[in-house]
C-alpha cells in the first residue's frame, strides 16, 4: 500500500469545513484565511477561492475606527457576520467573540457563541486565550459549535500587554504557550492562531499540536495564514506592520476614482447623454 501524501486541492471543494482543514494539514497544503466584515467583500473573497473567513472583531479598528479591538459588541459581531454569510458559497466562516463575552464565565461564552451561530448562520466561533478559556471551550463545543483558538498577541489583552510587540520570545513565555496550545487542541479546538511569535515557536507548535495553526505575524511554518483584508488590500495607509505584504493598493485606486467622478461631475462630462433616461 503506498504511504504518499496525496495533496487535496481546495478549489475543488464545494464547501470548505473544518474536516477540510483538518484534510489540508495532514497533506501539507496550506489554508488561506482573510478577514470580511461585509455581503460585497465577502462574496468577492468568496468567488476568488479564499479557504476561511474570518468576521474578526478587527471590525472595531477597520470598520469602526476605533484604536482598539473592546469597543465592538457581540449583537454588532452578530450583524457583521450576517452580511458576511449572505455573501459566502464555499468558505468556512469563523465570527470572533468579542471582548467582556466570554471571559471568566462558560455559561455566558457558550451562550454568546449560540446567540452568533443561530442569528448569523456562521459557521464557527473564535476566542482569544489558553488555560483560562478552556473551560468555556469545553462547554462550546460540548454544545456542538466548533471553536477556533488564538495564542500570542491576543489583542482583546492589548492593555495587560501594553505593547504589540512579538509575544513569547521568552523561553517563561514560549512554554505557557506551548502547554495552551496543547490544551485547546485537547479541549477540541478545530484550529489555532498564533500571532506575532517567533517563526521557529511557531513551527514548533505547529508539529506538535494535531489540529491546524494559522500563522499572523508567525512564520511560514504554520499550516496556514490570516490577513486583515484592509491591511493586504492596501485600504489601510496607518497601520504597516512587518507580517503585512501588501497585495493591492486599494486606497490609492479609489482615491483617484473619486477624484475622477468629482472632475466629471463638475464639468458636466458625467452623466452623458447615454447614461441619461
Amino acid at each position: 500500500m503506498s504511504t504518499r501524501t496525496v495533496k487535496i486541492d481546495p478549489t475543488n471543494i464545494k464547501r470548505v469545513t473544518t474536516q477540510t482543514l483538518q484534510e489540508m494539514k495532514a497533506s501539507g497544503m496550506p489554508i488561506a484565511i482573510l478577514t470580511a466584515y461585509d455581503y460585497t467583500s465577502a462574496r468577492i473573497l468568496d468567488d476568488a477561492g479564499i479557504d476561511v473567513l474570518l468576521v474578526g472583531d478587527s471590525a472595531s479598528n477597520v470598520m469602526a475606527g476605533h484604536e482598539t479591538t473592546l469597543p465592538v459588541t457581540l449583537e454588532q459581531m452578530i450583524y457583521h457576520a450576517q452580511c458576511v454569510v449572505r455573501g459566502v458559497q464555499r468558505a468556512l466562516v469563523v465570527v470572533d467573540l468579542p471582548f467582556g463575552s466570554y471571559q471568566g464565565d462558560s455559561k455566558r461564552a457558550l451562550q454568546s457563541a449560540i446567540a452568533v451561530m443561530k442569528e448569523s448562520g456562521a459557521h464557527a466561533v473564535k476566542l482569544e486565550g489558553g488555560a483560562a478559556v478552556v473551560p468555556a471551550v469545553t462547554r462550546i463545543i460540548e454544545a456542538g459549535i466548533p471553536v477556533m483558538g488564538h495564542l500570542g498577541l491576543t489583542p482583546q489583552s492589548i492593555y495587560r500587554f501594553g505593547t504589540y510587540k512579538v509575544r513569547a520570545r521568552e523561553e517563561d513565555e514560549a512554554d505557557i504557550l506551548r502547554t495552551d496550545a496543547v490544551l485547546l487542541d485537547q479541549a477540541g479546538c478545530f484550529a489555532l492562531v498564533l500571532e506575532k511569535i517567533p517563526a521557529s515557536l511557531a513551527e514548533a507548535v505547529s508539529k506538535t499540536v494535531s489540529i491546524p495553526t494559522i500563522g499572523i505575524g508567525a512564520g511560514s511554518g504554520c499550516d496556514g495564514q490570516v490577513l486583515v483584508t484592509h491591511d493586504a488590500m492596501g485600504l489601510t495607509k496607518d497601520f504597516n506592520p512587518r507580517f503585512v505584504r501588501r497585495y493591492a493598493d486599494l486606497s490609492d485606486v479609489m482615491g483617484n476614482a473619486v477624484k475622477a467622478y468629482i472632475a466629471d461631475v463638475r464639468s458636466r462630462s458625467f452623466p452623458a447623454e447615454k447614461e441619461s433616461y
